[in-house]
């Protein structure tokens, strides 16, 4: 197996002992989990999640075009809420960036917490 690390200054640095992906065997991109950082300033961006997943979904993209790769190649995602009485506004911005004719497989969970105390975080697998 092959293993190329994905780094790109258009998404958030990583806050801790990982990568922000990692293309396996030059054909899995595996995505790791993105808040709404903002890339230089490492700012949150948005109060609501909305507005949070707009900026996660951003940060998912700027690695994914790092990678070579575009949100269609997107197989699979896990979203993790602090509410999951925020799906649905969550699943909104999600379905402008998915659609449902080639969304990939989801899985979406609420947690205790997500770091930086944010309300969302999406992680994603993509295929080249």
């Amino acid at each position: 197996m092959t293993r190329q690390i994905i780094r790109t200054e258009n998404a958030p640095a990583p806050v801790g002992p990982y990568n922000q992906a990692i293309a396996a065997t030059g054909q899995f991109i595996f995505v790791a989990g993105q808040i709404p950082l903002h890339p230089q300033t490492g700012e949150i961006v948005g109060e609501d999640v909305a507005q949070q997943t707009e900026q996660a979904i951003a940060n998912l993209m700027a690695i994914l075009t790092a990678a070579g790769v575009t949100l269609e190649d997107v197989v699979k995602t896990t979203v993790f809420l602090k509410d999951m009485n925020d799906f649905t506004a969550m699943n909104a911005v999600y379905g402008k960036y998915f659609q449902e004719a080639i969304a990939p497989a989801r899985a979406c969970v609420e947690v205790s917490r997500l770091p930086k105390d944010v309300r969302v975080e999406i992680e994603c697998i993509a295929v080249k």
